[in-house]
């Protein structure tokens, strides 16, 4: 037995070991418009859309968690504006003070991707959008894709506990064709 736990141990250290947590089991392709994504069937499609939210999934808290984390998905007409500002205004919704974050840009196929992971206390949107109040939510992780399509950009924006969203770095990225290992830092 004890032979059996350190060998799962030294095996779950390895690069490029995926735990249960973050495998994205079975997808099911869905389509937002223009945007294709193999989304897993753990994430719960809650139907919250407008004009421009295109599809909310409800993504299921790991053990110790209990808030679910969500991932919203949106397009905007003219295309959302530059890189750098959205960049900006993602980091800028975490508390500065112990804030973490990394930029990366990377290709899903022959569409140009942009993802920004932050950690922290994350200053999460409370009530209509228009009135722009938040509440402080220590320990928390965002992954934000910018996807840059033929027909139009599209924005995925997983917020959530740390621990929750980390372990769907993996199936977030798998969604829409990206891939962690060909990516490079951001130099905007």
């Amino acid at each position: 037995m004890l032979r059996i736990t350190i060998i799962a141990v030294l095996i779950s250290g390895m690069p490029g070991f995926v735990s249960a947590a973050e495998a994205p089991g079975k997808t099911t392709e869905i389509k937002h418009k223009n945007l294709t994504l193999n989304v897993p069937d753990a994430w719960n499609n809650t139907g919250k859309r407008n004009s421009m939210r295109l599809a909310t999934y409800e993504i299921p808290a790991v053990a110790g968690d209990k808030e679910a984390g969500e991932l919203a998905i949106f397009n905007f007409p003219g295309g959302g504006g530059p890189v750098g500002q959205n960049i900006s205004r993602w980091v800028g919704q975490f508390d500065s003070k112990g804030r973490e974050h990394k930029i990366t840009k990377g290709k899903a196929g022959e569409h140009d991707y942009y993802l920004v992971e932050v950690s922290g206390t994350y200053n999460k949107s409370v009530g209509p959008p228009i009135r722009r109040q938040t509440k402080p939510v220590e320990g928390s992780r965002m992954l934000a894709v910018i996807l840059q399509l033929e027909k139009g950009v599209y924005f995925l924006k997983m917020t959530g506990k740390d621990a929750t969203v980390k372990a769907q770095a993996t199936a977030l990225r798998k969604s829409f064709g990206g891939n962690k290992d060909s990516e490079e830092k951001y130099k905007g």
